[in-house]
């Protein structure tokens, strides 16, 4: 697979714009879906900040920035790095139009922001040629039980 992006991997912790980190994204179409004619805009006035954090990435809802494990950034399969990125963005987007992203009345798999997030990132997970198994692996992660799994599987138009 072959992705129009690049991603710098060896940059230390601390809070740089979002090209410094993930270039080429303003050319992704599914990108350009999201914010529009607003696309350059918006990702010349993004953050990303690096640490030593748990996970892999998540929207930091007090600054709309992208928060990146450091060594998921090192390491981090390509593919998985991009839909990451990707379903990040969708989060971008919804904390732009003032959506509560981590809204404690559902359970991770049933927020809506996450759903929206992922159906996204479903959809281009498809087009950059990934199988049904591989996104269904990439979706598997592991703060959620086996049967959550399936329901995000589900819920992001996947066959269980």
């Amino acid at each position: 697979m072959e992705l129009s992006i690049k991603i710098n991997r060896e940059l230390p912790e601390g809070t740089f714009k979002f090209k410094q980190v993930f270039s080429g994204f303003e050319q992704v179409e599914i990108v350009r879906k999201i914010f529009g004619d607003n696309t350059e805009k918006v990702l010349d006035n993004l953050y990303v900040i690096i640490e030593e954090s748990r996970g892999y990435l998540y929207v930091d809802d007090t600054l709309g920035a992208i928060v990146v494990n450091k060594d998921y950034l090192k390491k981090g399969k390509d593919e998985y790095l991009y839909l990451d990125v990707i379903h990040e963005l969708v989060h971008i987007k919804q904390f732009m139009d003032g959506k509560e992203l981590f809204d404690t009345n559902y359970s991770y798999v049933d927020r809506p922001t996450e759903i929206e997030a992922y159906r996204i990132t479903v959809q281009e997970a498809k087009r950059i040629g990934l199988s049904e198994k591989q996104i269904a692996d990439y979706l598997k992660v592991e703060w959620i039980s086996e049967e959550d799994w399936k329901k995000l599987m589900k819920n992001s138009g996947l066959k269980s």
